[in-house]
């Protein structure tokens, strides 16, 4: 018999595993398989067909990329709808939040999905009805810009509104085609036949549905105010829609802003250059300057400045914050000189004019308390038409609110024929500052690196610009919307405070978009004197007629007269609709509508959990929050989940720019080259999400995917052996519990711990800990212990042996509960396991076509037995103590397997330990593995020629007892047939094996 056969049969825990786990050196997949070992044994020895190897036809390697494809359907459509039939407990209700439909899917798709039907998985297999309707955002700029991009750029300009959302629709459905495909791949479990899309009529007329609701309780306003500007995208955009740039590089400008002679007076300055000083890290927004802010407690100074040693004639005076003072003078000339000439309180400053330089207006100086003095100049420059606290400043002092820039972020011709046409963010900031320069009112120009924030689409800077907008007004709504938050577990619980402080943060949101792919804000204006028109009955018109029409491209074929209330269109008025379109967080915001028809049952809460990565505090998770609060008063969801973002294996953001992005259709699937990019399949892509801590940023790359390779073929190993040994096994082969043996009992104990340490993990929503569970267990308690242990008498002992039939039992309930732990996160793997044990579990009355229509736990609370547990504690213990006394015989070369030797064991005998150890003595040799193991006194006896002793201390029981382990090569022979050193002549079989030989094949030797 060859040695390969040697360890998988009686080897050592380190050989079982290479050969169960790690396949042969030899690399011959047919050396592997059952049959394979058969035939290798009978070549070699006349006794292999009598004993009793693993047959089966599941193979190691995995071939996961062909191989899941033959589970997929089974473990996805089907089981979606057998479920919502059969299972008898409450819905569970996983809310998609709708990816955009603008392009293929990328890593962070996968492990977002894959989180979220690992969910849903373990609910079906705790017997609910998970309702799962996946979803995608069909409107906003991302899919118009990739709409337009596959046109040449003068084919653009010419296209009217009807053809640029034709292209975005189209683009639209296209790649909700190839994504519901991709996600389908992906072994995500859902309703994919009748998915929501915001780009539908039915959810357009329900979104507005919710906007009326919102129009009759006074959220929603319009105003001229500002707000995030995208140059490169000519629309507003909503603080969810930037993303924040930290090497952007800014001028800062002093600029001195001359006083009026008459205010000048008023410090006690008659005569020379009197300036107020000012800083701004936006020279662009000075043409638009109608004010200068000081803070009313703060001390101000009026200084004489000489530059470069000229006379104190040539000098001039500047108004600047007294704690300012000394950074002033260290922007000066070399050689220059300032000097103090009086001190005044910021109150004291409060009315004095000075003459804006780019504008030439006449402004004031006004208080207000946003002003500090540890920064700048302690003296503000105010632009209400270009921020928001200047916008409140401006509102609170009857100040215009200015806005020189047009859509596309240059100047207009109320800037000045100097400045128009040219980029704020560009030529017309650097002529701005040129205009200072020439009128000598730069004090100092720099150039400083800081965050700034972009169009997270064009990855451009954006500006903040007045136009007027329609909001919602989340001043009104996020005491409620933070209040509902209260009754909602939110995972980790750290992002409860980020997604509060989003909310409380704001106290608008600005919802009009200037695009045309989109749902049209329904209102009219009058066409005299532009006030707007928007009420319960004109909105009521314009969803009815979006039902009847065919979706929202209504609002922009019919005319105005066919969109207007009939009450309206004999008013004596003439009306223009608005050409406004809705943000798309409003879009996706309304999407817990879609559950009125699954949910309506609820009061609360219509989902159960909403799941997205921690991006959509700001953006999602927000917006729903804040529509639902406004029209049904309480929090969409039960439950959310944060996941972090995806990372390459160096911890770095994937971009395409770096070439570090993952398409996980190509770690499924493989490239090109096989050998450099493997086809992995999706469970291992799946267990990598599903052993990982989600709630932090993951690394996915080749290195980790080589690792999880291992890990599945582990996995794959364990299955193997479990099913290889049971084939054949049926019903009246069971062992009731009370019979089976202490061993095969104890690890029942195991299986029922591992399993409650693995459903905690779930019910947690913290898969990785786990996976953790299923490694533990697999390696520590299956593969070096109870696997190791057992070879003997499964392959040994006769078939209706007692013993052997009790350890099959305990195989089979660990092989099912191992399944269907696994089966949340490597679904095919379960399912396919789940095929080849079919014989054996529809023998043993389980019947399922799938395993998730198993119970997730089939434990029972009496294999929970902690006395047993201890008992077989110490022995693993005292076993630890043996391997190292057969160790010493092995690294000495006496033996070469354990099964060479026989132990003498001491040990205090009146010691619980040692009763326990003279209890199972007839158990020992199994457990260490050794053909004889006896039990005996601890005594100062020595150590005889050829032997090996090792001693230590156990604890067990509460008590501390000296153990001495003393191993030999036995004096017996080598059993031809079970490899024992039970025989007592060369080449006969030992009792064991005469007896099982005679009984089952009718002969007592075979030559």
């Amino acid at each position: 018999m060859n040695q390969s056969l040697a360890a998988l049969r009686l080897g050592s825990a380190k050989q079982a595993a290479a050969s169960l786990a790690a396949g042969s050196s030899t690399g011959k997949g047919a050396a592997h398989r059952a049959r394979g070992y058969a035939a290798d044994a009978k070549a070699k020895n006349p006794y292999s067909h009598t004993l009793r190897l693993p047959r089966t036809g599941f193979p190691l390697r995995a071939d996961a990329a062909r191989r899941e494809k033959e589970f997929r359907k089974r473990c996805t459509d089907t089981l979606y709808e057998w479920q919502l039939e059969n299972n008898r407990g409450e819905k569970f209700i996983l809310h998609d939040g709708p990816p955009y439909a603008n392009g293929d899917l990328h890593i962070g798709h996968f492990m977002n999905k894959v989180l979220k039907d690992i969910i849903n998985r373990y609910q079906v297999m705790q017997g609910r009805r998970v309702v799962y309707i996946p979803g995608f955002d069909g409107h906003g700029l991302p899919i118009e810009q990739k709409a337009l991009e596959r046109l040449k750029a003068q084919d653009r300009d010419s296209l009217d509104p009807m053809a640029i959302r034709k292209l975005a629709r189209d683009f639209a459905l296209e790649a909700v085609k190839r994504q519901t495909k991709s996600f389908k791949e992906y072994g995500v479990m859902g309703d994919w036949s009748h998915p929501y899309l915001t780009l539908d009529p039915g959810y357009e007329a329900d979104q507005l549905g919710i906007f009326k609701v919102m129009v009759e309780r006074g959220y929603i306003y319009r105003q001229n105010k500002p707000v995030y500007w995208s140059p490169s995208s000519h629309t507003a955009l909503a603080e969810a829609e930037l993303e924040y740039n930290d090497k952007h590089v800014s001028t800062s400008v002093y600029v001195k802003m001359p006083l009026t002679s008459e205010s000048a007076a008023k410090l006690g300055a008659t005569t020379g250059d009197v300036s107020a000083l000012i800083w701004t890290t936006t020279p662009w927004t000075l043409p638009a300057n109608r004010a200068i802010a000081v803070r009313h407690d703060l001390e101000y100074v009026l200084a004489r400045v000489v530059e470069g040693g000229g006379s104190s004639a040539a000098g001039y005076q500047l108004l600047v914050g007294k704690d300012r003072l000394a950074a002033i003078a260290e922007l000066l000339p070399e050689g220059s000189s300032i000097a103090e000439l009086g001190t005044f309180a910021g109150k004291q400053l409060e009315g004095l004019e000075y003459t804006s330089p780019i504008s030439g207006k006449q402004c004031r100086v006004l208080l207000a308390d946003y002003v500090t003095g540890d920064s700048g100049t302690g003296l503000v420059h105010s632009a209400p038409g270009h921020g928001q606290e200047d916008y409140e400043f401006g509102l609170a002092n009857g100040i215009e609110i200015f806005s020189p820039v047009d859509d596309y972020g240059r100047f207009t011709n109320e800037a000045g024929p100097t400045l128009a046409g040219k980029e704020v963010l560009g030529e017309g900031s650097r002529a701005v500052v040129d205009m200072l320069t020439a009128q000598g009112l730069l004090l100092s120009q720099q150039k400083f690196t800081h965050s700034y924030p972009y169009d997270w689409r064009t990855k451009l800077p954006i500006i903040q610009r007045a136009t007027p907008q329609w909001f919602a007004n989340v001043g009104d709504l996020k005491a409620s919307a933070c209040e509902s938050l209260r009754e909602v577990a939110i995972v980790p619980e750290s992002s409860r405070r980020r997604l509060e402080s989003y909310v409380t943060g704001r106290s608008e949101w600005c919802i009009s978009r200037q695009r045309v792919w989109g749902v049209p804000i329904p209102v009219f204006y009058n066409a005299a004197s532009g006030e707007p028109l928007l009420t319960a009955e004109s909105i009521d018109h314009v969803i009815s007629v979006i039902r009847d029409r065919g979706g929202s491209d209504a609002w922009w074929m019919l005319p105005t007269e066919e969109l207007l209330a009939p009450a309206y269109r004999s008013d004596g008025n003439t009306y223009i609709k608005g050409n406004d379109t809705m943000d798309v967080w409003f879009d996706s915001g309304s999407s817990w509508r879609v559950l009125d028809s699954v949910a309506k049952d609820r009061a609360g809460a219509y989902a159960d959990m909403y799941l997205e990565g921690s991006d959509q505090h700001r953006g999602w998770f927000q917006s729903s929050l804040l529509t639902s609060n406004a029209v049904r008063g309480v929090a969409p969801y039960r439950t959310l989940l944060t996941h972090g973002f995806t990372l390459d294996e160096q911890r770095r953001k994937m971009s395409k720019s770096m070439g570090n992005t993952l398409v996980p259709d190509r770690v499924i699937n493989g490239g090109r080259d096989k050998k450099k990019e493997p086809a992995y399949g999706v469970d291992l892509l799946r267990l990598v999400v599903g052993s990982t801590d989600y709630t932090h940023d993951v690394s996915f790359g080749p290195g980790i995917f080589a690792q999880f390779s291992d890990v599945i073929r582990k996995i794959r190993g364990t299955v193997r052996f479990m099913l290889g040994n049971l084939d054949g096994f049926t019903a009246d082969k069971l062992v009731p519990y009370e019979q089976m043996s202490s061993i095969d009992r104890y690890m029942l104990h195991e299986l029922y711990h591992f399993k409650q340490a693995a459903r905690t993990a779930f019910e947690k929503y913290e898969f990785f800990r786990a996976m953790q569970a299923v490694n533990n267990f697999t390696n520590s308690e299956l593969s070096a212990f109870y696997f190791d242990i057992s070879k003997d008498c499964l392959y040994v002992n006769g078939e209706w042996d007692l013993q052997r039939r009790s350890t099959l039992t305990a195989l089979f309930r660990i092989l099912v509960d191992y399944t269907t732990t696994l089966a949340p996160v490597t679904c095919h793997l379960a399912e396919e396991v789940w095929s080849f044990a079919e014989v054996s579990r529809r023998a043993l009355g389980k019947t399922t076509g799938s395993v998730f229509q198993e119970p997730w736990d089939q434990t029972l609370a009496e294999w929970d037995n902690p006395e047993l547990a201890a008992e077989w504690a110490a022995l693993r213990r005292v076993r630890a103590v043996a391997n190292q006394a057969i160790e010493a015989a092995r690294t000495a070369k006496l033996i070469g397997s354990s099964l060479e030797a026989e132990l003498d064991v001491f040990v205090p005998l009146e010691s619980r330990l040692g009763r326990l150890l003279t209890k199972h003595a007839g158990e020992l040799r199994r457990v260490c593995i050794t053909s004889q193991a006896s039990v005996h006194e601890i005594g100062g006896t020595a150590t005889m020629a050829g032997e090996f002793a090792f001693e230590d201390r156990v604890a067990a029981f509460g008590e501390d007892a000296p153990v001495r382990v003393v191993s030999r090569r036995s004096l017996l022979h080598k059993c031809p047939r079970c490899w024992n050193l039970h025989s007592t002549q060369v080449d006969a079989l030992c009792g064991r094996c005469d007896d099982v030989v005679a009984q089952e094949h009718g002969c007592q030797e075979l030559k």
